[in-house]
């Protein structure tokens, strides 16, 4: 049985299914995010992650002090140097996105058919009628019937600790809601996200540049998150941004599509973006159930022809609380990487869930395990005739790098690289083996000394498919 995406024999050994994997020595080629946070910042947790498979250490400064983040990344950069293992930092921005404060902690318990309402006077305390928010603009851009989302930060959807409302009613600056589950929300900040409806915020927000030239510049950060990236200009203004910061000027930005109107603009971003980050838990809000698949493979689709690499979220969430992911997560996360995903970003998983170390190596296991059978027959052909002819010089030195290492089942392809552009063309086909990228060194100099650089160019390419990276 031989399909677009699966490469399998018929009849299908199921025998093989109980056989136990086979250790390798390179990890999956799939890489994986994972947000650092209260239950995966010491050293110790840090280095099990790395060991397990982390590539990218996601820091995300919708919550916690500058302080607290580079607390964090001082333990990440000791079980670097522990474990030798190589890891990007991500800066994840804080973006138009919509809060809930509750400044004493109390449980907020909800009942449905209730009524409450939220308010833009942060001064006022949470209850199970009024819920203060931060944005006072949200009066004017909804209207009866829309329906308002309201769950803990990095919330999971279960119906317990998030709730769906409905607006009834505007009264003033006051938007009066009807509650449509019963809900316990538990905590200081709750994330709020209105479907299907515009908020007129700026993408890269007066705190986010703040935190990037200050934080950003000292740690030299690899990639940012640009959360609710809705326009390319989104991602022109972030980058015409970092090219004033000086160090900042080759940091990669993923444009992260949270929105309908992201989606909607979705070619645009991906031309001006370095990669794109799949939100699907607030698509997952302002899609229908059922359109949220097709979202996810037809841009995945756009982002391997372009060579570009995908992430996508929310993929494990039962294992913020469980040692194991339920059956359809665990097929979710092979799909996807039968789909092309490059990358897969876990939250609420690794930041507060109870089991970060063992949540990386599951994923990374079913990862390895849906590499063995992708289709890299089907999809290099379907890469090759995308691209079309003539190709450039170097697109044509990559395919038929990549052509030559499968016909002579070569165990790796060796690029040596000062840019990356090289090992990015050769990943975006995906081959079989890994490609280890050796980056040459530059030798630069400010006339009163002489430096090499070249650890930057490593951590800039980690997220490329099958990639490893030496200097």
């Amino acid at each position: 049985m031989q399909g677009t995406h699966l490469l399998l024999e018929e009849p299908i050994r199921m025998i093989s299914v109980l056989e136990p994997s086979k250790t390798s020595f390179f990890p999956a080629m799939t890489k994986i995010v994972g947000t650092l946070g209260p239950k995966s910042r010491s050293v110790e947790v840090i280095e099990g992650c790395l060991k397990a498979g982390l590539s990218v250490a996601r820091f995300d400064f919708s919550w916690g002090s500058d302080e607290y983040h580079q607390e964090t990344l001082e333990n990440l950069k000791k079980a670097v140097k522990n474990t030798k293992k190589l890891c990007a930092v991500m800066l994840d921005t804080l973006g138009p996105e919509l809060q809930v404060f509750n400044k004493n902690g109390t449980p907020i318990e909800l009942e449905a058919n209730a009524v409450v309402t939220l308010t833009p006077d942060s001064s006022r305390e949470a209850s199970s009628e009024l819920l203060p928010i931060n944005y006072a603009g949200l009066a004017q851009v909804v209207k009866q019937g829309d329906t308002i989302f309201v769950g803990q930060y990095l919330f999971t959807g279960s119906e317990t600790t998030s709730v769906w409302l409905e607006v009834a009613e505007v009264k003033g600056q006051d938007v009066v809601c009807l509650v449509k589950n019963a809900a316990t929300l538990a905590g200081s900040l709750f994330t709020m996200h209105a479907s299907q409806v515009r908020i007129d915020l700026p993408t890269l927000s007066d705190s986010d540049k703040h935190v990037i030239s200050t934080w950003g510049v000292k740690n030299n950060i690899d990639f940012i998150s640009l959360s609710y990236t809705r326009h390319a200009e989104d991602v022109r203004q972030t980058r015409a941004y970092l090219s004033k910061l000086g160090d900042l000027n080759q940091t990669q930005i993923f444009a992260k599509i949270e929105t309908i109107e992201g989606l909607k603009h979705f070619d645009e971003i991906l031309q001006e973006a370095d990669g794109i980050i799949l939100s699907r838990g607030n698509l997952g809000i302002d899609l229908p159930p059922e359109k949220v698949f097709l979202f996810q493979k037809a841009a995945v689709y756009k982002c391997n022809m372009a060579g570009k690499p995908s992430i996508i979220t929310r993929v494990v969430d039962s294992m913020t609380d469980n040692l194991r992911p339920t059956r359809a997560e665990a097929t979710d996360v092979a799909n996807a990487v039968l789909d092309g995903t490059d990358g897969i970003l876990l939250g609420a998983e690794t930041l507060r869930g109870l089991y970060p170390v063992e949540t990386i190596s599951i994923v990374g296991k079913i990862c390895a395990e849906a590499e063995k059978v992708h289709n890299q027959a089907a999809y290099f052909k379907k890469t090759v005739k995308y691209v079309g002819e003539p190709m450039t010089h170097l697109e044509s030195i990559a395919s038929s790098a990549v052509r030559a290492a499968i016909k002579v089942k070569a165990s790796v392809i060796v690029v040596f690289t000062s840019s990356g552009r090289a090992a990015r063309l050769i990943a975006k086909y995906r081959p079989t083996m890994p490609v280890l990228a050796v980056v040459i060194p530059r030798l630069t100099t400010n006339w009163l000394k002489w430096s090499f650089t070249g650890a930057f160019q490593e951590r800039k390419y980690i997220l490329l498919p099958a990639a490893s990276f030496k200097s």
